[in-house]
């Protein structure tokens, strides 16, 4: 891709407004534009009141149930500790951040921090009470509290997440997003939001005075601005032309990306809309490599971000894998009817062999035998074809391949996924572990490994029977691009609670794609 002008779109709206001088930082009016958003009613809040109100309402009903529940001789104390529980629960949660605007609905981390603000709570008034009153009943009090506020306050944080995640589906709601830049990463990233539309953020425009030319017909479809740039201190800076596509496109976020800009113009563009009382994200220089283990230390006045990814060699990952085993016995025992059944199953609708056996790529490029249940019946030499010519593009292969060969009972058992129920073997053998990238066959990883981009990478872990990119839909015939990006992340951040999380995330993820073709 060559890099050269391109011709700059400018909508009717922005070309016919008047000049503007370029705005300066100024406080008085950062306050003026943010008040000015709020009043219009489109900029974000920065903290949710609606939610805190909410949260606030479900501990009460969770005091009333622990009083209702406890005995009636520490009903009184019961109802002046709850209120304090209540007041000191909403605190933490406010420290902790759960009430500030995020991209996107983490429910899952949501639950966890609530859970864990609670328990605090009620551990300390535990504490307290027993060193200041000596009350026998503290303890059994504080985990009434506990389990009723943890209790209602998930549930309605769930509700709240389905809602707004559906309505975020829908384009109910969202914020009008400016990236300032482009290039490849600019509408990489707008593409992402425009497919992915629950992350709250939906493209309006570009801003850019000399974007990157790509031929390409899935670019996103959205307009490429100028800003009429203007010499400043020796250095090109944005122009008029920022300030009159906020206010014409009424956005209320601006995304600074990759583009040819200066250090100085990318400040002062977001001290400008900052004075608009406009929110302002950054995406980073070398983005593949930052994790979620930042440290950010300040030289003087120059911060400085230091990145801690895991270390599939580390001692984590071989107390991982030595933890799956044990989880994989474990499942088989309480599998074991399921497993019975579906082996008479396959054995009566399709004879011997009853398991399908199928060489794939795992830890370090080695292969070895993937187990699952038999669901189709042999093919023929006519239905047979070369393995490359079934991928297309970007998309992976998975699903039916080629004719559809599935019994009836190998169709159920594809759906429900019950075929892969098998691979607990291969997780206790050590060839394969609980929660991983998806392990390949060996003529698809050559050819991905020549095409996409860090595909090897995904083999410094053990594969897994789920991952992080199946749990985010990407199963069946989808993006590989994507999947390798999800995995990669998944094995530089890896921790114990997101292998949780994966898992938890795993049962809904199969009941939303039943019946959807799968790898």
């Amino acid at each position: 891709m060559a890099k050269s002008r391109a011709s700059v779109e400018v909508p009717a709206a922005i070309e016919e407004s008047p000049p503007r001088a370029l705005v300066r930082w100024r406080p008085a009016q950062f306050v003026s534009g943010l008040r000015e958003r709020r009043r219009k009613g489109s900029s974000p809040p920065i903290f949710d009141a609606t939610a805190f109100g909410i949260d606030a309402a479900m501990l009460a009903l969770a005091a009333l149930a622990s009083v209702a529940s406890a005995p009636a001789a520490s009903l009184r104390t019961d109802v002046f500790s709850l209120a304090v529980f209540g007041v000191l629960v909403l605190a933490v949660l406010v420290y902790l951040g759960l009430y500030r605007f995020t991209f996107a609905s983490h429910f899952l981390e949501d639950a966890r921090t609530i859970v864990a603000a609670t328990a605090i709570v009620a551990m300390c008034m535990t504490f307290g009470r027993v060193l200041i009153f000596d009350n026998p009943d503290a303890a059994g009090q504080a985990v009434r509290a506990w389990l009723f506020a943890s209790t209602y306050l998930i549930a309605a944080r769930g509700g709240a997440h389905i809602v707004e995640a559906r309505r975020r589906r829908e384009g109910l709601i969202g914020q009008r997003t400016l990236i300032i830049g482009a290039g490849a990463v600019g509408r990489q990233f707008a593409d992402r939001l425009i497919h992915r539309p629950e992350f709250g953020l939906r493209p309006v425009a570009f801003i850019d005075d000399d974007p990157l030319v790509i031929d390409d017909a899935e670019a996103p479809s959205i307009p490429i601005l100028g800003s009429e740039p203007v010499e400043r201190h020796g250095s090109k800076l944005f122009g008029p032309g920022l300030e009159r596509a906020i206010e014409s496109l009424n956005a209320t976020h601006v995304v600074v990306s990759f583009s040819n800009s200066s250090h100085l113009a990318e400040l002062d563009l977001v001290r400008r809309c900052q004075a608009r009382g406009v929110t302002v994200s950054v995406l980073p220089r070398l983005f593949e490599g930052v994790t979620d283990d930042l440290q950010l230390e300040r030289i003087g006045g120059i911060p400085i971000v230091s990145v801690r990814p895991s270390d599939p060699k580390g001692w984590q990952y071989a107390l991982k894998y030595a933890s799956d085993r044990v989880v994989a016995a474990v499942a088989i025992v309480l599998v074991s009817p399921i497993l019975l059944i579906a082996a008479l199953a396959t054995l009566l609708t399709l004879g011997r062999p009853v398991l399908f056996r199928q060489a794939r790529v795992g830890l370090d490029g080695k292969e070895f035998d993937v187990l699952k249940f038999r669901t189709m019946r042999d093919p023929s030499p006519a239905e047979r074809e070369s393995e490359a010519d079934r991928v297309v593009g970007d998309v992976a292969p998975g699903g039916v391949e080629g004719v559809d060969r599935r019994t009836k009972v190998g169709t159920l058992m594809r759906r429900s996924s019950i075929d892969e129920l098998p691979q607990f073997f291969n997780v206790l053998r050590g060839d394969m572990s609980l929660v991983g990238p998806r392990p390949e066959r060996p003529s698809y990883v050559q050819l991905f490994d020549e095409s996409v981009y860090r595909y090897a990478d995904r083999h410094r872990v053990k594969s897994g029977i789920t991952g992080w990119s199946q749990v985010q839909g990407l199963r069946g015939n989808t993006s590989i691009a994507d999947r390798v990006e999800w995995d990669n992340y998944y094995i530089e951040n890896r921790s114990p609670w997101l292998d949780f999380k994966i898992i938890l995330m795993t049962v809904p993820a199969l009941l939303r794609d039943f019946g959807k073709p799968r790898s």
